[in-house]
């Protein structure tokens, strides 16, 4: 990529200097990238497109790459996946789900683990988690399912307003037509059973009518494709929703929740 940006840049017959002013960067930040000293930013990829890009999209298809290196090694062949499902069923059982999260709910989450990551480490781990939003928006459309169980809603990451805020976004995430969110209660069990209780899950299926399931724990993770493990893990999720609140009742306890946090 850097040597498509440099071979580009001659082509124009600019300078680094040049370019580095029409991208908003320095000639120094441009010799950087062409000589591979540091990697082109998210944000000079942005402007390397607009700049060079001639409307071929090579420097926003670079995008997808850069973001996939920062990844943790274990979530990298997932995300991909994630990112083309026609449809997700997702269980949270300690933290808002990472797709549903917001930047400073993510931030806070991220930055407090253990052991503690450098700040730009926190920072690039934030932009891609952000980054998978973009699922929401997709066409052709996901339909996304979230349960989340009722302790992630009262557990305080970061702070109140920070709480208060990741609620008000769960609220308008369960507003849009492709996404049901509903709330598994700390009582959910008729006589004490809990369906979800060995631990949260991902199920996927993808645009060839695949269907496999992610699981993740402690930095490690699991991507399973065989169809009758995958089956079993789907019967679980559906008596997990069946246990759940209602997507009304749900958005409700959310609402109230969030009001506790003024």
């Amino acid at each position: 990529m850097a040597d498509v940006a440099r071979r580009m840049r001659i082509k124009r017959k600019l300078t680094q200097e040049q370019l580095g002013k029409e991208l908003g960067f320095s000639g120094a930040a441009v010799s950087a990238m062409e000589t591979c000293a540091q990697p082109a930013s998210d944000e000079m990829l942005v402007a390397l497109e607009r700049v060079l890009g001639e409307g071929m999209g090579i420097f926003e298809q670079a995008r997808e790459y850069v973001r996939l290196d920062k990844y943790p090694e274990q979530f990298k062949d997932y995300v991909l996946l994630e990112q083309k499902a026609v449809g997700l069923q997702l269980y949270a059982t300690f933290a808002i789900h990472g797709l549903f999260q917001t930047e400073e709910y993510a931030r806070a989450l991220i930055g407090g683990g253990y052991p503690p990551l450098p700040d730009q480490r926190v920072e690039e781990l934030v932009e891609v988690r952000m980054a998978r939003r973009a699922l929401f928006d997709r066409e052709p459309v996901a339909l996304i399912e979230l349960v989340l169980e009722e302790s992630t809603l009262t557990r305080t990451i970061g702070s109140k307003e920070i709480m208060r805020q990741q609620m008000l976004h769960l609220t308008e995430c369960a507003k849009r037509r492709n996404v049901t969110l509903q709330v598994l209660p700390l009582d959910c069990g008729l006589s004490g059973e809990h369906a979800g209780d060995r631990g949260e899950m991902n199920l996927l299926e993808t645009p060839d009518h695949d269907h496999l399931a992610f699981l993740e724990i402690q930095g490690e993770s699991l991507l399973i494709s065989d169809p009758a493990k995958v089956s079993t893990l789907a019967q679980r999720y559906a008596k997990i929703r069946s246990q759940a609140l209602g997507p009304r009742e749900s958005l409700g306890l959310i609402e109230r929740l969030a009001g506790d946090q003024e």
